[in-house]
């Protein structure tokens, strides 16, 4: 197996402080994106984030439940930033992310998607970009009504409107997936800064003219993925904080499950074993 992983992150043109945090580091990658304003965002994103970092210190994959559990610490650091601000204060943050799981014994390697909010998760197939997550959001939620249409969402007066989001309630609904692991694979976890600024078609003609870059320069490219995007959106407009994570993986000669099935005896029975909606 092997694995490369890159994040960047910048507060864009627009706000004075970067509310967003980022973890990229094997087998956790997440990115998180503060709400609340001021101190509070950016404390609730980096409580979240720090959940996942204490959780990470380990030499091999992740078993599902263990990363259920530590989305709900997450959750559960998030409520304590609000408890421990100076005056009464809602704060809040989106989350997104991928682990490297181990669905049951045997070696059935699985990538973990799960996501609560409007940062986002995407695939990467070498032509195709698939946005895996579905946002939380009020546009969403017309746009899954037929009430508007995917490209009127872009442009919405309420597309910065969340409707989960860690540190609403005491208790957390995140939606997760389990994926096969195989081949090579490459993942993109973005907060909401990006997807703003860059449509899916403008983000993969970005993927596509690094991997240009890469094959042209081999080990010698002056800036990663992550960072490539993250300039792409501020030369947009930057109007927020943007954050991205690039995984990409690597499992030549690894036996993994052909299909998509999942054990159900070994999971939790609520734990999704297909791609999400839309």
């Amino acid at each position: 197996m092997r694995f490369r992983f890159a994040g960047h992150s910048d507060r864009g043109v627009v706000r004075r402080i970067n509310e967003d945090s980022f973890l990229a580091t094997f087998p956790f990658f997440v990115v998180a994106d503060g709400m609340g304003g001021h101190a509070h965002g950016e404390r609730a994103s980096l409580a979240a984030v720090t959940a996942f970092s204490g959780a990470a210190d380990v030499a091999g994959p992740l078993d599902p439940t263990s990363v259920l559990a530590t989305i709900r610490d997450a959750n559960r650091a998030v409520r304590a930033v609000q408890d421990g601000a100076d005056a009464p204060a809602m704060s809040g943050a989106t989350l997104a992310g991928v682990a490297f799981v181990e669905a049951s014994e045997g070696g059935d390697h699985r990538w973990m998607i799960f996501n609560i909010g409007d940062s986002r998760v995407y695939s990467w197939d070498g032509r195709t970009l698939l946005q895996l997550s579905v946002d939380h959001s009020a546009v969403q939620e017309l746009v899954d009504e037929g009430v508007i249409t995917r490209l009127e969402a872009d442009h919405h007066p309420e597309r910065n409107v969340v409707t989960r989001a860690l540190g609403a309630s005491d208790e957390v609904d995140p939606d997760v997936w389990l994926f096969p692991a195989h081949d090579h694979q490459t993942f993109l976890l973005c907060s909401d800064g990006l997807s703003k600024e860059l449509d899916d078609d403008e983000i993969a003609r970005i993927i596509v003219f690094h991997a240009a870059e890469a094959s042209r320069g081999s080990d010698g490219l002056p800036l990663t993925l992550a960072e490539r995007l993250v300039n792409a959106a501020i030369a947009a407009g930057g109007s927020d904080n943007v954050t991205v994570v690039v995984v990409e993986s690597d499992f030549a000669g690894v036996v993994t499950a052909g299909d998509e099935t999942v054990d159900r005896e070994a999971m939790p029975g609520f734990l999704e074993e297909t791609r999400p909606r839309g």
